[in-house]
């Protein structure tokens, strides 16, 4: 197998180009279109023009990460060239402590990959490429495509139906939640844990659509959306859980958070800059990542380049930190996240115990809300993202999870409204007020 790349004409955006592969895929009776935007893979974006993401497991949901081809290079390719891969997802379920008992309220399959075979990407500069994994070069499958990218601008944006109604976490479980994770931080059980609840609401248009919108809006860093005959995720991501590239693994924990009121809001971010609550947060949190990448990792190679970065995202301010690392040579995907997964940011620490007394403290299960949405590529290696500000479709209805990290002082009130803060940008996407 080799891998081919060309150049394309056109300037279309990655929303132009997605809705054009939707309208193909449904002309053609297609499998449904995938995408990555935001800082994938040294680019843009990475659209899978149809890909069929199929139901896993838990005990092949790692599977495919590591049943990957070799391929041959091609010369002339970019440095930043994806080729095609398996896209899909890792639901946080795969670690629940309490899965079985979730089970039959679960949605969504706990996992979904599909495999690539060719993909459209836009790189820094704008400029689209076709590239494939085969054995010969797919000429007419270029053209078709090329001609597709070339007149994307023309398809319509759609829109995004407003809900009607609102299934809303109850506040005064959820502030339960927080006093007894405190109690646990007292009694020695643990230091911090993530608690989390879930708003579901009623969903009658298209979840790509929802993805686009929301893509444009808030332009999150780690987008991604992939759908199937079980429904669609649409993950407006800010968070990178793990991107791996040869032996170099990276992860950038997000942890810490206060209100944005504006572009211009540099007060709550001073603010954010000063909080000992969620600096403890943050720096628990990279220390629990170092711990998980040390599992797998080569001794000493464990680094923190960046820690207590703040950064602005919709709606709020975030404090943003990475942990690097090497790994031995030959280590499989599949083994590094089974050290890493579920995102150190989303459980808590100690982890295990820390899954433990969120499976407790938690009566909904998180589908693939803190879990990991992503590719792995035979070519460009690895990168998953943390499924926050996550959107899930099924059966009629888009559901999404929104929580924070509990330490030894945090207070219930202030928890849940951080939650409110968090889903309030969803909401205003799905039409409804925070």
């Amino acid at each position: 197998m080799r891998l081919f790349t060309r150049s394309l004409e056109g300037d279309a955006t990655a929303a132009e180009v997605l809705r054009t592969l939707r309208e193909r895929a449904s002309r053609r009776g297609l499998a449904s279109p995938a995408a990555l935007t935001g800082e994938w893979f040294g680019g843009e974006a990475v659209l899978v023009p149809s890909v069929h993401v199929e139901a896993h497991r838990p005990d092949t949901a790692l599977r495919c990460v590591d049943d990957q081809p070799t391929v041959l290079p091609d010369p002339d390719a970019p440095p930043e060239a994806v080729g095609g891969g398996w896209i899909g997802y890792l639901g946080y379920g795969l670690a629940d402590p309490a899965a079985r008992e979730r089970l039959p309220r679960q949605r969504l399959p706990p996992a979904a990959w599909g495999w690539a075979d060719h993909v459209l990407r836009r790189d820094t500069t704008g400029r689209w490429w076709f590239e494939a994994l085969a054995h010969r070069e797919p000429r007419e499958l270029l053209a078709e495509l090329g001609e597709l990218v070339k007149h994307a601008g023309a398809t319509p944006a759609g829109h995004v139906p407003a809900c009607e109604e609102v299934h809303r976490p109850d506040p005064a479980l959820h502030r339960k939640a927080v006093r007894r994770c405190v109690e646990e931080i007292a009694a020695g059980e643990i230091f911090q844990a993530n608690v989390c609840s879930r708003f579901t609401l009623p969903f009658t248009g298209d979840p790509l659509e929802l993805f686009t919108a929301g893509s444009a809006r808030f332009h999150p860093a780690r987008a991604a959306y992939v759908a199937g005959d079980w429904g669609a995720v649409a993950s407006l991501s800010p968070e990178l859980f793990l991107a791996r590239h040869g032996r170099v693994v990276r992860s950038s924990p997000i942890k810490g958070t206060t209100p944005r009121r504006g572009p211009e809001d540099e007060h709550n971010a001073d603010v954010l800059r000063g909080s000992t609550k969620d600096i403890a947060e943050n720096v628990m949190i990279v220390d629990m990542a170092r711990n998980d990448l040390g599992r797998v990792a080569t001794t000493g190679t464990v680094t923190t380049p960046e820690l207590l970065r703040v950064q602005p995202h919709p709606g709020v301010w975030h404090l943003v930190s990475e942990v690097r690392a090497e790994l031995p040579r030959g280590l499989p995907d599949a083994e590094l996240l089974r050290a890493a997964f579920p995102p150190a940011s989303v459980t808590g620490a100690p982890k295990e115990r820390a899954l433990e007394i969120i499976a407790e403290l938690e009566d909904q299960p998180r589908e693939v809300y803190c879990g990991s949405v992503g590719m792995s590529s035979p070519v460009a290696g690895t990168e998953l993202n943390v499924a926050i500000r996550t959107l899930e479709y099924a059966a009629g209805e888009v559901a999404f999870g929104v929580g924070g990290g509990i330490t030894a002082d945090s207070d219930p009130e202030a928890e849940w409204r951080e939650c409110l803060t968090k889903a309030a940008p969803l909401l205003s996407l799905l039409g409804r007020d925070g």
